[in-house]
């Protein structure tokens, strides 16, 4: 599965589809020993609309969702996860609606700029029975468009390698 999904990256055209309740994991990249600082990936990772996602610029309509900035944790790689539900509790939470995308893209940490964008476009599919229709749309975008992926390298590639797990 991990070849596949470093074809994918390569050729530019990463969408993920989730169900309503699937949880996605983000791995930010980790190294073991003493690598210099100057060669270890740092990474703010945002959730963007679509013009954010089709520029790779967060100030647009876009929020810093995680920062990557632990690269020699001593617990292994720092792992983020996003769950996708309807309602949310919590403050920091999100809400999604079914059919809809939503858009991420990661930038290096602004100390180290110069390295690739990545980008991710994630699609809620509808349920046969979803009748919620969310007041008001913050980040979605009904335009499609294709996308454009700078070649990462292969560390970099692990930030956002993907695990989906279904609850059940």
């Amino acid at each position: 599965m991990t070849k596949f999904i470093l074809l994918r990256f390569f050729r530019g055209d990463y969408t993920v589809e989730v169900a309503i309740n699937d949880y996605l994991d983000i791995y930010c990249p980790h190294y073991e020993g003493a690598e210099s600082d100057e060669l270890m990936e740092h990474y703010v990772l945002y959730m963007v609309n679509y013009d954010g996602y089709m520029t790779c610029d967060h100030h647009r309509k876009g929020f810093k969702r995680w920062e990557c900035n632990r690269p020699q944790s001593p617990n292994g790689p720092l792992k983020f996860s996003e769950k996708f539900q309807l309602f949310t509790p919590f403050s920091l939470g999100f809400e999604f609606r079914p059919g809809h995308e939503y858009y991420y893209i990661s930038s290096p940490h602004p100390n180290l700029a110069g390295k690739p964008c990545l980008k991710l476009k994630i699609y809620v599919k509808p349920t046969n029975d979803s009748v919620y229709e969310s007041p008001e749309p913050f980040l979605t975008d009904d335009t499609t468009g294709g996308c454009s992926l700078a070649l990462p390298s292969v560390m970099l590639l692990t930030l956002l390698l993907v695990v989906l797990i279904s609850s059940s």
